[in-house]
């Protein structure tokens, strides 16, 4: 069974990867993979919003490609986008080459959406979480790689919402960085979970960043 949180040792295997923002803060990022998507990703924001929460996105580039308008939208609501390669590829299933020109691409399609370039050192995540050591090594200069400490499970169309929920709560602490997925897969749980999971956090008085 795939845990909610990440396993203790997993930060200490790679250290270059981030998993957690240290603090003593009552404070949780939130991040969403795999968008934007007409439907969850407009939900999202809208969630969002009602509780004055900041989040971060990681966007595949092919669905900037497709949806321009949303994840401008992303920008203007600011919110921070990382990048989750132009067509989700898993880093083990490719040659280094091939993973940062996929990663490259989808900069780009980023670039040539916003017309911007961020002055701040760039996010990346990879999908699935699946990277080599030699992808890690080309990367970690010019990406800070961001990985997590709750993975909520929404995307599992088996997971009871209430598990999804409860499971996610009970993982998250200070400094957690949570990913739940702005994609139809995961649209079932997500629409249940997430505004219950930030109400739960917020009547706690946790603030939601954006990394």
């Amino acid at each position: 069974m795939i845990p909610f949180r990440t396993p203790f040792f997993l930060p200490s295997l790679f250290p270059d990867l981030i998993w957690r923002i240290p603090t003593q803060e009552k404070k949780i990022f939130l991040t969403f993979d795999d968008g934007p998507i007409p439907g969850p990703t407009e939900f999202v924001l809208e969630t969002l919003e009602k509780y004055k929460a900041k989040a971060t996105f990681f966007c595949i580039g092919d669905n900037v490609r497709k949806y321009p308008t949303i994840f401008a939208q992303l920008s203007m609501a600011g919110h921070t986008m990382g990048n989750h390669t132009f067509n989700h590829i898993k880093g083990w299933n490719h040659s280094t080459k091939d993973y940062i020109d996929n990663i490259e691409l989808c900069k780009s399609q980023f670039q040539s959406t916003l017309r911007t370039v961020t002055a701040s050192q760039p996010l990346f995540r990879p999908p699935y979480g699946r990277i080599t050591t030699a992808q890690i090594k080309a990367l970690k200069d010019q990406y800070k790689i961001i990985m997590w400490d709750v993975l909520t499970q929404d995307y599992q169309r088996s997971m009871p919402q209430g598990r999804c929920l409860a499971g996610s709560i009970q993982a998250t602490r200070s400094g957690s960085i949570v990913v739940f997925h702005d994609s139809l897969r995961a649209e079932r749980n997500l629409t249940y979970a997430l505004p219950r999971y930030i109400e739960h956090f917020s009547n706690l008085g946790f603030v939601f960043s954006a990394l």
